[in-house]
């Protein structure tokens, strides 16, 4: 048996925050000395921190991180040890990952394979490494080698793919294994999406599997740089089973997960399976040696070949997945931009009610997975952090909710709000804005000649009570030093459902990635189970058994969103039809008919489809100004990341002169 402790490291990374990125990777690797780890992966680029941007281009950029790597190589004391950092090699700069062994650099690989879709622009910072790159270069003072590389440490073959490498048809695992690899180290920075766990697990076993080895995957966690939201989740598969699985979305910002693992049984997999074909001959692949004395008889401990992730099988598994992701994105929000909590404008409705939980809900997480010190401590910066002595206490500190009423609000929204922020125990208040709204009306009025009516002057007159709302919330977070929430969803940016410096006005729209059906979804169930380490909050009752509605014209005409947009659910399926799946306005209706005709008829289902189109192109320019929302699955709508569609176009005129054309003949 040839028996060694690997381990795979979860930081939560900071771009370009030079010490602190570096004093994580030194815990880390003190973690890893004293569980007996010898072999320790960290993530992808976690020296200068992954979402580094344009800053990627400066030259100190990629001189800053060897240094923070020359100053880490002390701590690598009896460790072979992965770190990723931007590397410059004849002025091409290369996304690296850097091999130490026992306090020695021994060479650098480049991904292979850049992510250069969806929210990821590497190539746009980075080149790829070809397959028969190997040359020497200089680092550290010295020369090292730098290519496509099988590093043989002390016997023992290890070779790498760099995240996307591994979700290739071409992976450049299949070469490591032809030319014995006996470990394949994944260091990774792969973005949270609903269900993505899933494809990772099946690729991680199924490489093991079918290369004959073992395999270690790592991520970085949380929210690193303002968008993009990273779950964590060590894998680490044997011969084709899985032998230790780390958890995911946790609010600590180091975690190892490690297993012991026999080498010698990949290397006996292979002699047996006739299927194994190694490579015989040349390859673009070379092999680097390197001293090393592997420990004897490494021991598992208690916190080794962790299994159980009993989320994956749970019946709410996109609702647990929600909360943690969009809570653990909100903390790291809050506590990296230094501020100070949380000022939200509730509503009584679902938004509101939704982003306030999830508030309340970060901290409440925060304190689970760390103790109330450890999230203390890493709330240190706060004066109200030293001055409480339990969560319940901090949580009115950092969480205000005001609920701000015009003539047209009711006593139903007014209840709501109150319930739902005293059962999150937010610090809370009831004020009118109706003054403020008369006096901007007779101010227009006056310029006007004339008064403003319902009948001629529907939207201006709802959007100046929602605008009269955002001045003195925004006074209020900026005197505390905390963040506006804005609380506008992805349904109502698809169709510009939303007052442009009203209810979009923020620092940080956290539900803008989500759609309006599934919240409402999401917010049933928190109203009577939630996530274990949350509970029920039953006061969601008062939010969940209205109608939504915005609630800016007279009471007596009752209006609701579903009354002035469409139902939700035909919302949602035609954003999805038409934006995810890019079809054409004719497309989208023929796709929908079988599962809405029957509900709708064919003039009123395509007079939907017909309106989220013309909504759709006339307020791309909203969706440009949101504030930054957390990317949570490939139907995102924000342009900067993801979606990207012209401000100005024609309209679709033609595709639905055809969708008309259409509804004509049947």
């Amino acid at each position: 048996m040839h028996r060694i402790k690997i381990a795979g490291a979860v930081l939560n990374q900071l771009p370009l925050d030079w010490q602190g990125n570096q004093q994580r990777i030194i815990e880390a690797l003190e973690q890893a000395r004293a569980r007996g780890v010898t072999v320790l992966c960290l993530p992808e680029l976690c020296i200068t921190g992954y979402g580094c941007e344009d800053a990627f281009h400066s030259l100190g950029v990629a001189r800053k991180a060897l240094r923070s790597l020359a100053e880490i190589l002390p701590h690598t004391q009896g460790l072979v040890c992965a770190l990723g950092l931007p590397f410059a090699v004849r002025n091409a700069l290369f996304n690296a990952i850097a091999l130490v062994v026992d306090g020695t650099l021994v060479g650098l690989v480049g991904k292979r394979f850049l992510a250069g879709d969806g929210i990821h622009y590497e190539p746009r910072w980075f080149k790829r490494m070809p397959a028969d790159t190997f040359l020497q270069v200089e680092a550290l003072g010295k020369d090292v080698p730098f290519g496509n590389i099988l590093f043989d440490v002390g016997g023992i073959k290890l070779g790498f793919e760099v995240c996307e490498d591994a979700w290739v048809a071409n992976r450049p695992g299949q070469e490591l294994s032809f030319c014995g690899a006996d470990l394949i180290l994944n260091p990774s920075a792969s973005h949270f999406a609903f269900g993505k766990v899933n494809i990772r697990r099946q690729f991680v076993v199924e490489g093991s599997r079918s290369l004959g080895l073992t395999y270690l995957y790592t991520n970085l966690v949380g929210l690193e740089a303002g968008r993009v939201i990273f779950d964590g989740g060590v894998l680490i598969a044997h011969n084709g089973r899985m032998a230790a699985a780390g958890p995911r979305l946790f609010f600590d910002e180091v975690q190892l997960t490690g297993a012991v693992v026999d080498i010698d049984e990949g290397r006996m997999l292979r002699q047996r399976t006739v299927s194994f074909d190694p490579n015989m001959g040349s390859s673009p692949l070379r092999v680097v040696e390197a001293d090393f004395s592997w420990p004897e008889n490494p021991l598992s401990g208690p916190e080794d070949n962790q299994l159980a992730d009993h989320t994956l099988q749970h019946p709410r598994f996109k609702e647990l997945e929600f909360t943690r992701a969009v809570a653990l994105g909100l903390f790291d929000y809050m506590r990296k931009s230094r501020s100070r909590g949380f000022v939200v404008s509730i509503s009584g409705g679902a938004d509101s009610a939704a982003c306030s939980v999830l508030i309340a809900g970060a901290l409440r997480l925060a304190a689970h997975d760390m103790g109330f010190d450890g999230l203390r401590q890493r709330l240190a910066y706060l004066p109200a952090a030293a001055e409480v002595e339990s969560v319940d206490e901090l949580i009115p500190r950092l969480l205000t909710c005001i609920y701000q009423g015009t003539e047209n609000s009711g006593e139903v929204t007014a209840t709501a709000a109150r319930e739902v922020a005293h059962a999150l125990g937010a610090e809370f208040h009831h004020v009118s804005v109706q003054s403020l709204v008369e006096g901007y009306s007779q101010l227009v009025e006056g310029m006007l000649g004339r008064k403003l009516s319902w009948q001629q002057d529907d939207i201006a007159m709802q959007n100046i009570q929602a605008r009269a709302r955002a001045p003195g919330i925004w006074m209020l977070a900026n005197v505390r030093g905390a963040l506006l929430v804005a609380t506008s969803n992805r349904s109502e940016a698809a169709v510009g459902y939303a007052t442009m410096d009203g209810d979009t006005c923020g620092g940080i729209s956290p539900i803008a990635g989500i759609d309006k059906n599934f919240l409402r979804s999401w917010l049933c169930w928190m109203e009577v189970e939630g996530p274990p380490e949350l509970g029920a909050c039953p006061a969601l009752a008062y939010v969940n058994r209205q109608q939504p509605t915005a609630e800016l014209r007279p009471q007596a005409e009752h209006q609701t969103d579903e009354s002035d947009l469409m139902p939700f659910d035909l919302l949602d399926a035609v954003e999805k039809a038409a934006i995810r799946d890019r079809k054409e306005p004719l497309e989208v209706f023929e796709a929908l008919r079988p599962g809405f005709e029957e509900r709708f008829g064919v003039r009123r289902l395509g007079g939907y489809v017909a309106k989220f189109f013309r909504l759709w192109c006339r307020n791309q320019w909203k969706r440009e100004r949101f504030a930054p929302s957390f990317h949570l699955d490939d139907e995102n709508l924000d342009p900067k990341t993801w979606c990207r569609f012209p401000i100005l176009s024609g309209g679709y005129r033609e595709e639905l002169a055809a969708l008309e054309a259409r509804l004509a003949e049947l």
